[in-house]
């Protein structure tokens, strides 16, 4: 059987808790490329959640970690192992304090930038050289708040523009699965309209 070429990982924290948050916008993204590629997760394995998919002729595999948010790393590294893929055909969706609410940004590489998710992966794997696409949670937080940010959920005014933001990520995400990351980056970076 041929490798699924393309890994997706959705980073968030598992439990009813945190369902809804700004931290888990990871996981909404991936139900919603599990949603739009018709595909499903069903094999729960290396601290996973996770499912193999086709896209436009391509394939992948997406997949929820269920080790909490840092400590991604080792289940990364486990599901590229698993499923013989190489690191720079893994693309990591996460959220980001540090662009505003509404974005959607898709970078080939780079450091952490202050996410310990990513910064977890990148000490697993002993290398940044990873695609990961960061989606803006907003940054109205006091000093010293940002973990009570995180972990909060979308105001009423942020929860009608959700759903069109997790859609197009997905659809970012199902880009670099069917045509790799510079087309992802070109087509599916957004600012949001007040920026």
């Amino acid at each position: 059987m041929a490798s699924p070429g393309r890994l997706l990982v959705g980073l968030g924290n598992p439990g009813a808790e945190y369902h809804g948050t700004r931290h888990n916008v990871g996981f909404d993204v991936i139900d919603r490329i599990v949603e739009l590629s018709r595909s499903q997760l069903d094999v729960n394995k290396d601290n996973a959640i996770s499912g193999s998919g086709r896209y436009q002729g391509r394939t992948f595999v997406a997949a929820k970690p269920l080790s909490y948010m840092n400590r991604s790393g080792s289940v990364v590294k486990k599901l590229l192992n698993r499923h013989r893929i190489d690191v720079d055909s893994v693309l990591i969706i996460v959220d980001d304090l540090n662009i505003p609410f509404g974005s959607v940004r898709i970078r080939q590489a780079g450091g952490a930038g202050g996410h310990n998710g990513l910064q977890d992966i990148i000490d697993e794997l002993g290398t940044d050289r990873f695609a990961r696409l960061r989606v803006g949670v907003g940054d109205d937080f006091g000093r010293g708040q940002q973990v009570d940010h995180v972990l909060s959920r979308f105001d009423d005014s942020e929860m009608e523009k959700l759903d069109e933001i997790v859609n197009h990520a997905a659809r970012g995400a199902l880009t670099f699965v069917s045509r790799g990351v510079t087309d992802a980056m070109n087509r599916f970076n957004l600012k949001p309209e007040s920026e």
